[in-house]
């Protein structure tokens, strides 16, 4: 059976993007409950809550956004190392019991050494993922073992720990996980329910996910089990030209935001993700039939930022190759990011779910 196709959007602490400075507040109760009922109501699955080494508690403004709506998912962000898996196990399994089973916990290992200082986390790129293997099968033992256990790991030691509350969700919470190298693939093989990657080239993510799923059948689990889920950040007009005209508006305001910035420009990416990334953009402004690079090329591509421009109908078509490819969940935000939530409801999803619909219906007419 082929897994369901779902929608991931994402949510702030405060209105900013690429091309919006944030200002004060630092954290806006109202604003995150706005933004997280503009999803639910638009029809995405789930939302994205970041992490970041300055930012608020991600599992905290879940927990607010949780409050405010009723249906929609939460795909928090948590990086191991600064919370004992025993406390997180707990505290994502509360989260879930209180949310009525919404939870997942996206896993990010780490792309910038830099950043996890700011943490106190002085760990190299290996060690970082081999702690990340074990902090997950940490979690999982403690969301679904029913006695104590010890445990005497590499990173981890503790004796009779134990969760009390479960997750609602059986048999545990779902899992996303990250990272584009190989240590990263080869333990995603072995811990992911879901892996997550941006959005990349037809070819490039057609050869992620065969690498994907060889480590998956090489962990001795189905490769066909494992979900994957691609970002990207639609840009969409009423017409393609009208789109491609917003796209230059858009790189035009980052690079001048850039240019006026102490320090701006210059960081060489840490992450294979994002060195990915900056292969697509060498490659051209638009690759394939309309994923644009200049914004990662222009930023360091040090998050999810290629994007697909075009009208809502041309982007859906663009994402039913991907989903042709394997890809069954898409995470999109936008530069204006309250504002595309809205129109991706109104008119990206239902035209990508039609999409979609179209190609399969087209493979069992040939078949």
């Amino acid at each position: 059976m082929p897994h369901p196709l779902q929608f991931i959007g994402m949510i702030a602490h405060r209105a900013q993007s690429e091309i919006h400075p944030p200002q004060d507040p630092v954290v806006d109760p109202d604003y995150v409950q706005r933004f997280a009922r503009a999803h639910e109501e638009g029809g995405f699955d789930r939302i994205l809550v970041a992490w970041g080494s300055t930012s608020p508690d991600a599992l905290l403004v879940a927990s607010h956004a949780a409050a405010a709506t009723s249906r929609i998912g939460f795909m928090v962000a948590h990086r191991p190392g600064f919370v004992a898996p025993t406390l997180a196990a707990r505290q994502f399994a509360t989260f879930d019991q209180l949310s009525g089973g919404r939870a997942a916990v996206h896993i990010i290992s780490g792309g910038s050494s830099t950043e996890q200082r700011k943490d106190g986390d002085y760990l190299d790129h290996e060690e970082r993922y081999a702690r990340s293997e074990e902090y997950v099968a940490l979690l999982k033992r403690l969301w679904t073992e029913d006695r104590p256990f010890d445990h005497d790991g590499r990173f981890y030691r503790f004796e009779q720990g134990f969760a009390e509350v479960k997750p609602r969700q059986q048999p545990h919470i779902p899992v996303f996980f990250g990272g584009s190298s190989d240590v990263a693939l080869d333990i995603a093989g072995r811990v992911a329910d879901v892996y997550a990657f941006w959005g990349e080239t037809l070819d490039q993510a057609r050869e992620t996910i065969a690498r994907v799923r060889a480590s998956v059948a090489r962990a001795g689990r189905d490769p066909k089990a494992i979900r994957f889920s691609m970002s990207f950040r639609p840009v969409l007009a009423a017409t393609e030209e009208e789109a491609w005209a917003r796209a230059d508006r858009i790189i035009a305001r980052i690079r001048a935001l850039r240019a006026e910035a102490v320090g701006s420009g210059g960081r060489k990416p840490e992450s294979i993700g994002s060195k990915r990334l900056l292969e697509a953009a060498a490659g051209g402004r638009v690759r394939d039939a309309r994923l644009w690079t200049e914004v990662a090329a222009a930023v360091g591509a040090g998050a999810n930022t290629t994007a697909l421009v075009g009208t809502a109908e041309q982007v859906a078509e663009s994402l039913a190759h991907y989903h042709a490819l394997g890809v069954d969940t898409f995470l999109i935000r936008g530069f204006d990011p309250l504002e595309d939530a809205v129109e991706y409801g109104r008119h990206l999803l239902p035209a990508t779910r039609a999409a979609i619909a179209a190609n399969g219906a087209v493979r069992v007419a040939a078949e």
